[in-house]
């Protein structure tokens, strides 16, 4: 439940069809952006990570043909999942990329998960390869995998040392290093022409009132995610993202990494948040915008100020929620301009504020009208109410697969959240 939100302006945004690669809809994939990009960026560098790992828009295009052909090697092909239980890092952006491009499905897991909680999205995705970090192999020991067709798993550590045996869970499937795969000579003939309606990923809900729901998300939502994100922060090819959320996350993943894919701006990626080391890091990496979702936000405005508050290069901060009592304030303190907005991994980011408005509390701002319908209802009746009464913000989507398109083998739960043909958010 999204808290503080108060009302929605219904007004238009920018025609986001002007915005990041010249592709026309039915190009809208996030393969289809890669290609584009190492064609029309080249060299330039795409994504850096804390560890020193950095890659160019090109190098990344390439290396996930190689590792595409390195897992269809491996049996992965169309429809079949992916499981990734990985840390930030460049390897997971290559394995998700890769899948894609073999029409495979990734599944990024919340590294958090243990026990019943790891071993439900497990069997509920049903996959044929896990990608696993090394040092999060022991979650698996004791997990049920019956259910699970599990053949192949990847493993991803430092290649000077030895991999981790496998638990006895997994212990029928071939384990190989990631470095085995991704040094494979790129095969064209494995390659899926992938397309919007094409499934993407299936991410996770926090699974608070019951077992996570797995949301199907296919490609032309995962691309305008990144698109709505463009539009929102005014995001070009010269600007440096400073992503510190899980990629897991669809704020980490699709707003910030896949939102400088598509812009042609550079990521810099590190593990988690830190609020002591926020700022020198922005300072540092020369970041100019950033997202700061739930809690982030006020951390960083209560953190002990500073003569260097103001010195570095950032301009823009995605700030999802901003509290009145501090919004303002923070813009001031560190120079910068807040934005907020209103989404959630089922519907897209369906709304952004202007960054020229100024810090609204509680505002959620414009409506992206091109592609969604967004009105506020009696949560028992569904009907819409008048402006400014409280209801349930339901939405639905103008065009195809900017949108979920169910919980993964959860139909009952799928039917319940569409009631009167009307997504409802719980919001």
């Amino acid at each position: 439940m999204l808290q503080g939100l108060r009302f929605l302006f219904v007004r238009g945004h920018p025609k986001l069809d002007d915005l990041g690669p010249a592709l026309p809809r039915d190009q809208w994939t996030l393969v289809e952006a890669v290609r584009f990009q190492a064609k029309t960026q080249g060299d330039r560098q795409f994504l850096s990570f804390e560890n020193g790992d950095h890659i160019s828009f090109k190098e990344f295009d390439y290396q996930t043909d190689c590792l595409a052909s390195g897992l269809a090697k491996v049996g992965l092909k169309v429809g079949d999942r992916l499981f990734a239980l990985l840390t930030n890092s460049c390897e997971f952006m290559l394995l998700m990329i890769a899948a894609q491009k073999l029409g495979a499905i990734f599944v990024p897991i919340n590294t958090e998960l243990r026990g019943i909680f790891l071993e439900h999205q497990l069997r509920n995705s049903s996959p044929s390869v896990v990608a696993v970090d090394d040092g999060l192999i022991d979650r698996f020991e004791g997990i049920d995998t019956s259910d699970a067709p599990i053949s192949t798993v990847i493993m991803v550590n430092d290649e000077e040392k030895p991999m981790s045996g496998l638990p006895s869970s997994l212990s029928n499937a071939t384990q190989m290093r990631f470095e085995s795969l991704i040094n494979s000579k790129p095969n064209a003939e494995a390659m899926h022409d992938t397309r919007p309606e094409d499934i993407c990923t299936i991410m996770y809900t926090s699974g608070t009132t019951g077992p996570a729901k797995g949301v199907v998300m296919p490609q032309g939502h995962c691309y305008l995610f990144a698109l709505g994100t463009i539009a929102a922060m005014e995001l070009t090819s010269n600007d440096r993202y400073f992503c510190c959320m899980p990629l897991f996350h669809a704020n980490g993943l699709f707003m910030q990494a896949y939102a400088s894919l598509l812009s042609g701006a550079s990521c810099h990626v590190t593990k988690r948040f830190s609020v002591t080391d926020w700022l020198s890091i922005v300072r540092e990496e020369q970041i100019t915008v950033t997202n700061a979702l739930g809690v982030m936000p006020e951390f960083i405005y209560r953190s002990p100020e500073s003569a260097l508050d103001q010195d570095h290069a950032l301009t823009r901060i995605l700030a999802i929620p901003v509290a009145e009592e501090w919004g303002n304030a923070m813009e001031n303190r560190f120079g910068v301009k807040l934005r907020q907005g209103f989404g959630m991994t089922e519907v897209n980011m369906v709304a952004y504020s202007d960054l020229d408005d100024g810090v609204l509390a509680g505002c959620a701002g414009p409506v992206l009208t091109d592609f969604f319908e967004v009105i506020i209802a009696d949560p028992e009746t569904d009907i819409e109410l008048p402006r400014d009464h409280v209801g349930e913000i339901l939405v639905r989507p103008k065009v195809p697969f900017c949108f979920n398109v169910g919980y993964f083998k959860m139909p009952e739960k799928t039917v319940e959240a569409w009631r009167n043909l009307w997504f409802h958010t719980g919001d």
